[in-house]
């Protein structure tokens, strides 16, 4: 697929979404009511057959899938349906057949009917081959998932990576947006995955929240909201499903649910107006799952401590009732801290059912969650009905994705599909389009050539000394005079200390800062140390423009700097593509999408044009 290809998806998805505010024609009309007649009387034959089964009317699912699904429950035993309910994770990487590893996660398939796998990073030739060999073990077809939050390249080597979705906010791009969420899907559904956990339409309102920062598309719903629906439509139109997360909002929070339950203290009505309104907007965009944050909102939980997995007024009262929610409901991760610090797993696990969770992601001990529920469903204390249910939607959702015609996936054609010329440009643009100059006092940017240069790469990850090695090759190719020191959170004062030396002999230091968003850490900003370095030299009266490879929010620590510019994330090619730009190689436009408190409102960006080519 070429370039115009590519455009020519986004100019269908804009006209569909026009066609969809006029009047449909007669015939339109009649093509609805055919489409909403056959699957309904179908399901009344069904439904005549099997007394005391309650089944939902599923509009858009053919008559023949639909008698796949009924006949499939059909043969089912107990043990296999609430096994279809449960998700293990899996890897890409090579093993060998005979490690335990491999052998635990075949005996989960075989005898405790697994209805799903996640994907945790690979390669692609393994991914598809172990992806295939699983669905080889299982009697009905596996949901594959994966957090492909950046692509496919997120997970498996070679497969195009795209930028978080808070350099698509800074672009505000809807048709970036498209095309990330089709190649995904085009990608992904090479390897074998049919759903990826994302989009994150999290609203970032909290500058110091320590998780989604810039998995967010940035603080205002609107925003969000848009950036994510077109995310969702080019996803789902090619093929894959994709996953509104972390409801009801993960976006005001300072701590990191990995390793504890934060609470969300907003009222109602603030809920609806930012929190709630994206998740509303992907609902209205035909979404086909939403996750579930392991979040404690009083304003809609009245139980002390109740997570919003586990709660039935927040999963079933308001996103299935009042928010008109009829797709899979998931649960973030079980063997979180924000779970597993206050919940046992069997607890955890028939809590989140009965509030409405379809699918229970990550039980830390599968077996025993499912010896649990099936022994619940026994004794009364899970009602069999509750697990038709979800074990209904898991099926028709599997149906809706061909998996009962054709589970497997072809090795062959995965090297013209991953990582496709026109899809790697695709990610660059994206990455290019987003980057920020938040500030640039006195025009130090684009960079002088002939300037006494230093460039301080400061980590702030222990055991990330070079991260910043490829943007200081770049750098010092376009400015000669320049001298790199790197630190990263191991280096101690004396070494720092070198640093500052040299910097003071500088006519201009650049910062490049590196903090990375990862789970369990708890929080993303900068080690205290680095800040220090980079006030003394500024106060020293040396020129300091700083890079940020990650959050936006760094600039509060150093407000007093001359030049600040954003990339939202660290790769290879945003170091390379950020050298570009303070050289003057390609041109800066993107748009601050949060606001930094006190500094700059959302919105701002300074725009420079381009006053050279790329070296």
């Amino acid at each position: 697929m070429n370039q115009e290809g590519l455009g020519a998806g986004f100019w269908f998805y804009q006209k569909a979404n026009e066609c969809s505010r006029k009047n449909r024609s007669e015939e339109m009309e009649k093509t609805r009511f055919r489409d909403f007649l056959i699957p309904t009387i179908i399901i009344g034959i069904v439904a005549g057959c099997a007394p005391g089964v309650k089944v939902e009317r599923v509009a858009d699912l053919p008559a023949s899938e639909i008698r796949w699904v009924e006949k499939t429950i059909r043969k089912m035993t107990l043990e296999e349906k609430i096994g279809q309910l449960v998700v293990a994770r899996y890897s890409g990487q090579f093993f060998n057949s005979e490690s335990e590893p491999f052998k635990n996660l075949e005996n989960l398939l075989k005898n405790y009917h697994l209805g799903g796998l996640i994907l945790f990073g690979g390669e692609p030739l393994e991914t598809a081959y172990f992806t295939n060999h699983f669905q080889k073990l299982a009697r009905i077809p596996l949901l594959i998932a994966s957090d492909l939050e950046r692509g496919a390249g997120n997970q498996v080597t070679g497969a195009t990576l795209f930028p978080p979705l808070m350099a698509l906010g800074a672009a505000d791009s809807e048709e970036l947006a498209y095309e990330m969420g089709m190649i995904t899907a085009i990608e992904g559904r090479a390897l074998g995955i049919h759903m990826t956990y994302a989009p994150v339409v999290d609203v970032n309102i909290n500058p110091d929240n320590p998780i989604i920062n810039t998995r967010s598309v940035g603080e205002d719903p609107e925003l969000v909201a848009r950036i994510t629906q077109a995310y969702i439509k080019g996803c789902q139109s090619y093929g894959m499903i994709a996953t509104a997360k972390h409801f009801p909002g993960h976006g005001d929070t300072d701590l990191d649910s990995h390793s504890l339950l934060p609470t969300i203290n907003a009222d109602e009505e603030r809920l609806w107006k930012v929190e709630l309104y994206p998740f509303k907007a992907a609902i209205d965009s035909g979404v086909r799952a939403i996750m579930t944050a392991h979040l404690y909102v009083p304003a809609l939980e009245t139980e002390p401590g109740l997570p919003a997995t586990l709660s039935p007024a927040i999963l079933t009262d308001l996103l299935r009732t009042r928010m008109g929610f009829k797709g899979l409901i998931v649960t973030d991760a079980l063997d979180m801290g924000g779970i597993t610090g206050y919940f046992g797993q069997e607890e955890a696990a028939i809590r989140a059912l009965k509030a409405g969770a379809d699918l229970l992601l990550l039980p830390p001990d599968p077996v025993k969650v499912i010896d649990y529920l099936k022994e619940a469903v026994k004794r009364g204390d899970l009602p069999l009905s509750r697990v038709d249910q979800s074990l209904r939607r898991v099926l028709q959702a599997k149906a809706r994705l061909g998996l009962h015609r054709n589970r497997y996936v072809s090795l062959e054609r995965l090297p013209r599909i991953l990582g496709k010329p026109e899809f790697k440009e695709m990610a660059r643009k994206s990455f290019a389009s987003a980057i920020t100059l938040v500030k640039n006092e006195n025009n130090l940017v684009p960079l002088a050539p002939d300037r006494k240069l230093v460039i301080l790469s400061l980590s702030s990850d222990p055991g990330d000394y070079y991260a910043g090695r490829r943007f200081a090759t770049e750098l010092n190719r376009r400015v000669p005079m320049s001298r790199t020191f790197y630190a990263d959170g191991d280096t101690g004062r004396e070494k720092l200390e070198e640093g500052m030396a040299a910097a003071l002999k500088a006519e201009l230091v650049v910062v490049a800062l590196f903090s990375s968003l990862r789970a369990g850490k708890g929080n993303v900003d900068l080690e205290p140390f680095h800040v220090e370095l980079i006030k003394n030299i500024k106060a020293a009266g040396v020129p300091v423009v700083a890079v940020s490879f990650g959050s936006p929010y760094f600039l509060r620590n150093f407000p007093e700097i001359d030049g600040y510019l954003c990339v939202y994330r660290n790769t290879p090619e945003t170091q390379e593509l950020a050298a570009q730009a303070l050289a003057g190689e390609i041109n800066i436009s993107g748009k601050l999408p949060v606001s930094l408190p006190g500094l700059y409102p959302r919105g701002h960006g300074l725009v420079v044009e381009k006053t050279g080519e790329v070296k």
